[in-house]
């Protein structure tokens, strides 16, 4: 499904985009479960806070550094995922999952693991190796590889790792704090008050849900959220997330018009 186009042909265009919802040109407010497959897990623009991710990109544009310089936010990047994860880290960087996971197997062969926010139990600091989606509202993904400090990294598994300008990086820098913050204040008791209208299609696990509706049907369903304006993850594998701080009435369009599966 083309997600871009099916929201233009209800709603027009997407002219801002903040925190959980997306503005459009026929004045309609979308509710953005989507938020860019977990780019912007913490909303678009960030969390709110005077320093948001995109400040600092401005900032660095500003300076110009939009080159492929080496600057002092790359040690800044290191020390970001350090206090994530509580334990010493070098930071890669990859622009698909397949690639970090392959980077860290080839560098630790049982020891990748894969960190989702409010959803990582089983975390270990001394997993060797953990890959992160940086949790920046941006259009491309950005998956961090986080090695232990312990190991050296032979340059011939760096083939597939990329390098991201320092106006780019420190925006996602700022977004592994901004993260930091939201995991300490964000707990179960923002995510259950919407449970009384989806749980009868989605199993939320933390703040991430996932369909209960049957795969052939879900396409149908998508659809169906989108005209009352709320946006799912089309791909049935994905995960939508509930409208952090919003409020939950949000969802009383899927209450007076539920969907039947």
């Amino acid at each position: 499904m083309n997600l871009s186009e099916e929201i233009f042909k209800r709603y027009g265009f997407v002219k801002r985009a903040r925190g959980n919802f997306l503005y459009t040109s026929k004045s309609k407010r979308l509710t953005d479960l989507y938020r860019a497959d977990g780019n912007a897990v913490l909303g678009w623009g960030g969390t709110g806070g005077s320093i948001t991710p995109f400040t600092m990109l401005k900032n660095f544009l500003n300076r110009g550094l939009t080159g492929f310089f080496k600057t002092p936010v790359s040690l800044q990047a290191d020390k970001a995922v350090s206090e994530l994860f509580s334990s010493q880290r070098k930071t890669f960087f990859f622009y698909n999952l397949d690639a970090a996971l392959f980077f860290c197997r080839e560098l630790s062969a049982d020891d990748a693991f894969v960190y989702v926010p409010w959803n990582s139990e089983n975390f270990n600091p001394e997993n060797k190796c953990v890959v992160i989606k940086a949790p920046l509202a941006w259009g491309t993904d950005i998956f961090i590889a986080a090695v232990s400090s312990e190991l050296s990294v032979n340059p011939a598994l760096l083939k597939n790792s990329v390098l991201i300008p320092p106006a780019l990086l420190s925006a996602v820098n700022r977004s592994i704090f901004d993260l930091i913050k939201a995991l300490q204040n964000m707990k179960e008791k923002d995510w259950f008050i919407y449970d009384t209208i989806l749980t009868k299609y989605f199993k939320r696990e933390g703040p991430y849900l996932i369909p209960k509706v049957p795969y052939e049907k879900y396409e149908s369903f998508v659809l169906h959220c989108l005209d009352l304006g709320i946006v799912l993850n089309p791909d049935y594998e994905g995960m939508s997330i509930v409208p952090f701080n919003a409020d939950k009435g949000l969802f009383k369009c899927l209450k007076n018009n539920p969907f039947e599966f």
